[in-house]
């Protein structure tokens, strides 16, 4: 992909985790710039503001930033969309700093009159709704079980020479109250996108990526999940009328990973965790 970019009229991101051990920045960097939006959705979590913290803040997550309000700057239209993770956000739904805007859900206008309903998903986990504090706790686990994957698969490529797992996924898949709360999820956000009549429903939240149609008994309508950027290194894309569900594949970008940009990332990185610290205080 060397000096090409692909146009893309929408992006759509969640679940990026900024600030966790499990961020996959360098990957989604590398996949950043071999493309080129006219509009970026942003769907939450995308820093995690749960568990921010100076400590950790590497290189590549800040350049990862960088290159999204680079978008801003030049014009681009980008909306970021509140989860759970960046809840703390949702007090500034409706706030617009040049072509950046905050939001809660959205709608978007598609070709031939079609319309996409795009919101994160957490209003419908009873664990955030009713468990605030055991959500929070899942996701230092889920960090932490992130963080032994990536050393068991190190083991695994370097000494015997075998292919990457995913421990989460097969907790994920292999538990029938998982599996059960992603179909349920699915459903749920389905029903109330007929019951509006709209013609595709976008969410994150749940690390799914997903791009099917489902029917009630009402109508039916195109389900899409853009999935995250720790496990499935996923994004939904939209040009040319029509969606489609991208994974990144290393294979397609050469070794180097990006152009180095000179820029001060101590001085960024304070200035980020200085307007956290003014958020919280509100």
């Amino acid at each position: 992909m060397k000096g090409h970019k692909r146009n893309v009229d929408i992006l759509v991101l969640s679940d990026i985790h900024l600030g966790t051990y499990g961020c996959r920045a360098k990957e989604l960097l590398q996949y950043l710039k071999s493309v080129n939006p006219k509009q970026i959705v942003l769907n939450g979590d995308i820093i995690d503001i749960w568990q921010f913290s100076k400590r950790y803040w590497p290189k590549s997550h800040m350049k990862v930033v960088k290159h999204l309000m680079g978008w801003a700057s030049k014009g681009k239209k980008v909306y970021y969309i509140t989860g759970n993770h960046d809840e703390m956000l949702r007090k500034f739904a409706g706030l617009k700093m040049g072509s950046l805007q905050i939001v809660n859900k959205l709608v978007l206008d598609l070709p031939d009159n079609k319309k996409a309903w795009i919101f994160h998903g957490d209003v419908f986990d009873v664990t955030m709704q009713h468990s605030k504090w055991l959500a929070k706790l899942g996701a230092i686990g889920y960090d932490s079980l992130i963080l032994l994957n990536s050393f068991v698969n190190f083991i695994s490529e370097k000494i015997f020479r075998q292919g990457k797992l995913s421990l989460s996924k097969k907790i994920k898949n292999s538990v029938k109250s998982a599996v059960k709360f992603i179909n349920n999820f699915e459903q749920t956000s389905a029903d109330i996108g007929i019951m509006n009549q709209y013609d595709y429903v976008v969410c994150g939240h749940i690390h799914q990526p997903e791009m099917r149609e489902i029917s009630n008994s009402n109508g039916s309508i195109m389900y899409l999940n853009s999935g995250d950027w720790i496990e499935n290194l996923s994004a939904l894309e939209f040009q040319n009328g029509e969606w489609t569900l991208y994974r990144y594949d290393k294979s397609h970008f050469s070794e180097i990973l990006v152009e180095e940009e000179e820029f001060n990332d101590s001085i960024l990185f304070s200035n980020l965790l200085h307007e956290f610290n003014l958020m919280k205080a509100i």
